[in-house]
């Protein structure tokens, strides 16, 4: 199953301001997710401690040994919603 990509505002102008390199690693990190979540280049874990917005939990992947992502699905069915990237420890204060 392939997921739909919901990115809001605040996170596409995010995304814009990283660095080149990273932002080339953040599109194969999306596609990725889009097409399977659990994908282990991901390493994707839940974020502890986390609700999202829609009730469920918030989920952390890699884009880089330094940048992260964090995620999580909704709004609908089918749908991921990506929430913030950043550096590790600045992604994960507004996880």
């Amino acid at each position: 199953m392939t997921f739909q990509l919901v990115i809001p505002l605040p996170f596409e102008t995010k995304l814009k301001k990283l660095p080149a390199s990273v932002q080339e690693a953040a599109k194969k990190t999306l596609r990725l997710l889009a097409e399977n979540p659990r994908h282990p280049s991901l390493k994707t874990h839940k974020v502890i401690q986390a609700i999202g917005e829609f009730g469920g939990d918030v989920f952390e992947a890699y884009v880089t040994k330094k940048y992260r992502l964090t995620w999580e699905y909704g709004p609908d069915q089918g749908m991921i919603a990506l929430r913030n990237i950043d550096n590790h420890d600045e992604c994960l204060k507004k996880a």
